[in-house]
């Protein structure tokens, strides 16, 4: 059962109850408890206080306050690593007693755990041997159990039949492990898009090589592996009966005792299925030898292929990120964003297939509308094209559509145009919104001749067929839906380009 705090009883069956065994490894003061894992898990029948964990913690260099280690340890007791130690400690003095009243030692589970845990933190990421001369073995003791069996019945022969079973689950498990941990590590490595080169050369050898190996001891032992457990099976029963017989550990009913393997019917049915069954192991092993060729060869010919998208560039990443490391903060930046194209974002230009061709590259995406990317490209990075050559499209449509939108923009033009020259002097008109805005745009011509006007500005646009012109003194007022615009210092006002007498953007002094 579990308490408030989330400790679990070692009586409790496995599974999420035992998850809690593994918090330590992830908590923050993982380093903490680590230490003191390690201390208890160190020799045999640890049981020490927490002042005693804190002095030998401190002799290997660890130091950590006695209080400190007192509250990893209750901790370790919520989560079931470590347990309360019952032992009555012998003292002679108060603070002897106070010392030694609370003891801890390591649970079963927590022992388990933190060894496997140290085991992988020792494994260094990389390739695992196949222990595949384990399989001869696993042949030759399968071959002495019926010999062994039709023997007298004597305790050495049955000692020597309790340690042939174990010696053949145990090599198997080693087996097993060992080819599935090279087989992912394998995997891993054919996978990687940036393979190439020496690498590249490196692991086609360990696969034509190494693979062939391990396969060709598997064809070669896995059928008498077979054929051994078909002369096994049939005599299973006595065979149990014989290694029930071994005396063994037995704690009752209330205590659930995990025994070596090869002691159930159900270990030797699982064995069985491994080398013969209908998704057996040596046929595993030959499809997963097949799918590494067949990514090996994916690889060749993405390497050879450098058009395709799949093109490995670790050699010019490595490059820039030499260049990014021996730039300047305002270097890197630039060279980042030239490299990645980090720029502000932009509308992508579809070319031909562009819904309005008048959003250019600089239009931003916010204005422009939104395209649809290809699922090949989407997901795969993939920019071949696929399934039969599209047509050259036909813009008549387009140009139309262009034509059209011009001319109604010329139109508005001529008509804000007229609204001006009806207006003529500007100050306290009224203008419509495209009337305004054709007005600051010739305001800001006016702007570029002249910045601070110091003489009266004149501005023909023979386009519009009209005349601005900008005294100095005095103030122009101008309402419209959109506001009121007011001009200090200066009067506008419109005429005619005819007025103008053929002249272009005027200065005329005061």
């Amino acid at each position: 059962m579990r308490d408030g705090g989330g400790s679990q009883s070692e009586t409790e069956p496995g599974g999420v109850a035992n998850l809690d065994l593994f918090r330590y490894l992830t908590a923050e003061e993982r380093g903490d408890y680590l230490a003191i894992m390690s201390l208890f898990t160190a020799s045999l029948l640890a049981d020490m206080s927490a002042a005693a964990a804190a002095e030998q913690l401190a002799a290997t260099g660890t130091t950590l306050p006695a209080e400190l280690v007192e509250a990893r340890c209750k901790q370790l007791v919520r989560w079931g690593n470590l347990i309360p130690s019952l032992r009555d400690a012998r003292v002679g003095t108060v603070a002897e007693y106070l010392r030694a009243r609370s003891r801890y030692q390591v649970s079963t589970l927590g022992g388990r755990v933190h060894r496997s845990a140290l085991e992988i933190m020792a494994t260094a990421d990389g390739a695992r041997e196949v222990a595949r001369e384990l399989l001869g073995r696993i042949a030759d003791a399968l071959a002495d159990i019926p010999r062994l069996l039709d023997a007298v019945a004597t305790p050495e022969r049955d000692e020597r039949l309790a340690g042939i079973v174990t010696t053949i689950f145990n090599n198997q498990r080693l087996f097993t492990a060992s080819v599935t941990d090279f087989y992912a590590y394998l995997s891993g490595m054919l996978s990687r898009f940036d393979l190439g080169g020496d690498e590249y050369a490196r692991f086609k050898e360990l696969l034509l090589d190494y693979v062939d190996l391990i396969n060709a001891d598997v064809n070669r032992h896995a059928p008498l592996i077979a054929r051994a457990l078909d002369r096994v099976l049939p005599r299973i029963v006595e065979l149990l009966a014989v290694l029930d017989a071994l005396p063994g550990l037995s704690l009752g009913e209330e205590v659930a005792v995990e025994r070596s393997a090869g002691r159930s019917r159900t270990d030797w049915t699982q064995l069985h299925q491994w080398y013969s069954g209908a998704d057996s192991g040596p046929g595993q092993l030959r499809n997963a030898a097949g799918q590494a060729l067949g990514q090996l060869i994916a690889n060749a010919k993405r390497i050879l292929d450098s058009s395709r998208t799949g093109y490995s560039r670790r050699a010019d990443l490595l490059r820039l990120a030499n260049w990014l490391d021996h730039s300047a903060d305002d270097e890197a930046s630039r060279l980042f964003a030239a490299a990645f194209g980090a720029w502000p974002t932009r509308h992508l230009g579809l070319g031909p297939d562009e819904p309005d061709p008048r959003v250019s590259p600089t239009t931003s995406w916010r204005a422009a509308d939104p395209i649809d990317v290809p699922v090949s490209l989407r997901e795969r990075g993939n920019r071949v094209s696929r399934g039969r050559v599209s047509r050259v499209p036909d813009s008549t449509a387009d140009r139309r559509i262009i034509e059209a939108a011009a001319r109604a923009e010329a139109q508005r033009h001529r008509e804000a145009a007229a609204e001006l020259l009806a207006c003529g002097n500007l100050d306290g008109g009224k203008l419509s919104a495209a009337a305004r805005t054709v007005l600051l745009d010739l305001l800001a011509r006016l702007l570029a001749v002249r910045t601070d006007f110091p003489d009266d500005i004149v501005l023909v646009d023979h386009d519009l067929g009209l005349v601005v012109a900008a005294v100095a003194g005095g103030h122009t007022r101008v309402e419209s839906p959109d506001g009121t615009l007011t001009v200090d210092g200066y009067t506008l006002s419109v005429r005619p380009v005819a007025e103008a007498g053929g002249a272009t953007d005027l200065r005329v002094a005061r």
